[in-house]
């Protein structure tokens, strides 16, 4: 599996978007450091979001963990553990919180038993109560789609002025990534592309600045980053990407408007912070 990684991230350039979606080579800008590890029990982290306090943090594990989030700080000292009630880990993939406070996590991974059923559960952590978001594709035919492998596969979302906005993996040998977005209210839902753009790579998270201005996808070498104009969330105005070869990279958050957190299934902790 690490080797596995270790090509796929090797050959993960900048280059192709730039040349095809004109993103600006921005990497000298932004200074990346280790620095920290996650706690133990956060074992495969796969989304982040803040936590109950200013320098304080929350993940939770991929497919098959409990349906826990883990608080944490930057020394990687463990503060709590949330039992998220009425849910089931079946495979958690992204995390996200809109400014009342809700989190709201995506039960919409694919890439292990097929499934044509997704859930984002919503969760008032103050009350302790969950309300579940459940959604299909309008354009799945069957469990693992045509080709027989998981085109219907989802790892990251962000919310933003009551939307949840998710982004495909990217299986397709197209390598378009589509874009979806889906009501952050209870109820069930059919949801259709509405953007897509050539990446070659796949997206495992995604996140919004708090000024509403930029949106970054990590993969597992890279992130982009695209303006956002006029309230519009679409793939119009790319504007930066830069590699990120730091192993298995599942999660991503904006600390503020510009320096972001990554975190990886192999528990280290990344700051990128705008120089």
């Amino acid at each position: 599996m690490y080797l596995w990684f270790a090509v796929k991230t090797v050959f993960c350039t900048c280059q192709p978007d730039h040349k095809i979606n004109d993103f600006e080579k921005v990497r000298s800008h932004y200074k990346i450091s280790k620095i920290g590890k996650l706690p133990a029990v956060a074992s495969e982290s796969s989304g982040l979001a803040n936590g109950s306090a200013p320098g304080l943090f929350i993940t939770h594990n991929d497919s098959g963990g409990k349906p826990e989030f883990y608080e944490f700080d930057l020394s990687g000292k463990l503060t709590s553990t949330i039992n998220i009630p009425n849910s089931k880990n079946v495979d958690w993939e992204d995390l996200t919180k809109d400014p009342k406070g809700n989190l709201y996590v995506g039960d919409f991974g694919n890439n292990g038993t097929p499934r044509n059923e997704f859930e984002i559960y919503k969760i008032n952590v103050s009350q302790n109560a969950t309300e579940k978001i459940s959604f299909r594709y309008s354009d799945q035919k069957s469990v693992a789609g045509v080709s027989g492998k998981p085109t219907f596969d989802c790892e990251s979302l962000f919310y933003y002025q009551n939307n949840v906005y998710l982004f495909s993996k990217n299986w397709e040998k197209n390598k378009f990534v589509k874009l979806y977005r889906v009501p952050a209210e209870a109820g069930t839902y059919t949801i259709s592309a509405i953007d897509s753009i050539k990446i070659n790579t796949q997206v495992t998270s995604a996140d919004i600045s708090p000024d509403g201005k930029t949106f970054a996808l990590l993969t597992y070498g890279k992130i982009l980053l695209f303006r956002i104009e006029n309230n519009r969330i679409d793939f119009s105005k790319p504007q930066g990407c830069f590699r990120l070869v730091k192993k298995q990279n599942e999660a991503l958050m904006f600390l503020n408007n510009t320096d972001m957190l990554v975190t990886n299934e192999q528990g280290d902790i990344y700051r990128i912070t705008y120089k």
